[in-house]
């Protein structure tokens, strides 16, 4: 499926023994499905039997953590349970239904691999350490179980009113898992009693093509820029008409729009505490439906769509879709300025990504691996070479070329980071082409 690799790594040991040893059993099996070839004959069997393995050590797992999370008087206990029993009772049985019925479909097994492995890292990264005190939980600020159960039912009826969808619930909490070819949509109201509410809607691509771009008569499979624009409205109308079942929020007047990339919609989900974050099966694809009330937003990179750039704006969205096959690039360095000014430079022939530390390089690295990175060495905190120790330490990653950014060439230097096998170095103060230049030979030279 692609090669996806979901690799447990050591430093995300939690320390207590029988849930380590578990999650390094749960990556490990994730890591093996996402190895088998869709085209193979036993790929079947191979599935059956892997989803099957994985599922029972899932189940293993969940009870003997929750057994460890009361031994202790773990105060995220009942919230943590909850996410656990959403998953072991609701999305495994509906994802697994969606195996079954399409005999192992390629799609099928891509929203398996997403889902799980999606739930598997977020869960682990943020819930599992929340137990030990190494984060927070992001599940802090749910709304009222009545008014969940109040929400998911609304939206299901709408789904059926305005699309004639057999909308099921397979997630209660989605954390942002990417599922097929998604289209990442932002809306920002504020509300007559001050408020500021956030709202994240993704499709899967061939949901907004088999509803919207049916409703439009279109006999095209692809998203183009009418369909997009037809949703944009549509996903408007249809958070308002939500909104109208719930009178306590206040009158809500839209404040931003915006399409973004994976990578923008996780950032900005991530710094968000949800306080709904359902995740739908509709039957056409997959949907998700998430919202936040952050009351101070932070400015993001994406742009907003307004009356006079709308067109353009999807135009440019669909055109970096498009861009899939791009080779991609990860640039890290700790300064904004240099980040935006490399990904100017970049964007147009490259699929660029940005981190402003190492450890975010590395999460972004494992969850979206990169053909190049392009490492400033001069970091606070955590310097170049400890970064590219790092990376080097990954199995999975160890394999990836990196380029050191730096602002001076130090022989002593180099020589020392020899042994870490860097791809080059490139001095900061070049010219914009002579950068663009060597980064276009690099790529021509290894094919």
């Amino acid at each position: 499926m692609g090669g996806q690799q979901f690799v447990w790594q050591e430093r995300y040991n939690l320390g207590v023994e029988i849930i380590d040893r578990e999650h390094r059993k749960l990556f490990s099996i994730m890591n093996k499905l996402s190895a088998y070839d869709e085209n193979d004959e036993k790929s079947k069997w191979a599935y059956q039997e892997g989803i099957k393995f994985f599922k029972g050590h899932a189940m293993k797992h969940f009870a003997e953590e929750e057994v460890y999370m009361a031994s202790i008087g773990y105060e995220g206990y009942d919230m943590h349970r909850r996410l656990h029993d959403t998953f072991r009772k609701k999305t495994l049985p509906e994802i697994e239904k969606e195996l079954a019925m399409t005999d192992y479909s390629a799609e099928a097994v891509r929203h398996f691999l997403g889902v799980c492995a999606g739930w598997l890292i977020g869960h682990t990264l943020t819930e599992d350490r929340a137990i030990v005190g190494n984060a927070e939980s992001m599940w802090t600020g749910l709304l009222p179980e009545e008014e969940q159960t109040a929400m998911k039912k609304t939206i299901i009826k709408l789904l059926q009113e305005l699309f004639q969808l057999d909308a099921k619930v397979i997630g209660e909490s989605y954390g942002g898992e990417k599922f097929g070819k998604g289209v990442y949509y932002r809306l920002v109201y504020g509300s007559d009693k001050g408020e500021k509410w956030e709202f994240f809607l993704v499709f899967e691509e061939r949901l907004i093509v088999g509803t919207v771009g049916s409703m439009m008569g279109s006999e095209s499979d692809r998203l183009d820029v009418m369909m997009m624009n037809a949703t944009r409205y549509t996903a408007r109308q249809f958070v308002e008409r939500i909104m109208a079942h719930f009178p306590a929020v206040g009158k809500l007047e839209v404040k931003d729009e915006n399409l973004l990339t994976y990578t923008q919609f996780q950032r900005m989900f991530e710094r968000q505490s949800p306080q709904c974050s359902l995740l739908f099966d509709t039957g056409m694809g997959y949907f998700a439906y998430c919202i936040a009330a952050p009351h101070l937003l932070k400015d993001g990179e994406e742009t907003s769509i307004k009356a006079e750039n709308a067109m353009a704006e999807i135009k440019k969205y669909l055109d970096k879709k498009e861009t899939a096959e791009k080779k991609k690039i990860l640039i890290v360095d700790d300064s904004g300025v240099v980040l935006q000014a490399m990904k100017q430079l970049f964007e147009k022939d490259y699929e660029v990504s940005l981190a402003k530390s190492g450890v975010a390089a590395i999460r972004s690295m494992i969850l979206n691996k990169p053909d190049l990175v392009l490492l400033d060495y001069e970091m606070p905190v955590c310097d170049g070479k400890q970064v590219l120790e790092m990376i080097r330490a990954e199995e999975e990653l160890t394999k990836i070329p990196v380029i050191f950014l730096t602002g001076t060439v130090d022989r002593e230097r180099i020589q020392k980071l020899i042994p870490l096998k860097p791809a080059g170095y490139l001095l900061k103060t070049a010219q914009p082409q002579e950068l663009k230049g060597n980064i276009d030979s690099f790529f021509q030279s290894i094919g």
